[in-house]
């Protein structure tokens, strides 16, 4: 039960794996077309990012909107809970950005090492 009363637990259930914060940052730019996704996120499988997609769409931080068009048009946006989630996740990338080089290195090593 420990696990459903962090606060921290619950944030990484809703962007936790490789390409969720990825999509925070892309839609953190405005409503964006699934197409237009993939092209942003280079390696991202059409499977992999719609699963994505649903699963933000699920938890309330992205919103999907399909347009009543000949062929129909969907949009996804962050919501309001999205946009503050990804405020909140602002700090993490300023971390990210200012410690990356020194990541890399200590990631490198460790690969040349075997840990």
């Amino acid at each position: 039960m420990a696990h459903e009363v962090c606060g921290m637990s619950t944030a990484i259930d809703v962007v936790g794996g490789k390409w969720r914060m990825h999509l925070m940052w892309v839609l953190g730019e405005g409503p964006r077309r699934f197409g237009e996704i993939r092209r942003l996120l280079d390696g991202v499988s059409e499977k992999v990012l719609a699963e994505n997609l649903r699963h933000l769409e699920g938890s309330g931080v992205v919103h999907r909107e399909v347009f009543p068009e000949i062929p129909p048009r969907v949009e996804y946006s962050l919501t309001a809970l999205g946009t503050e989630l990804a405020q909140a996740l602002r700090p993490l990338e300023a971390w990210g950005d200012k410690h990356r080089e020194v990541l890399r290195a200590n990631l490198a090593a460790n690969c040349e090492t075997g840990l």
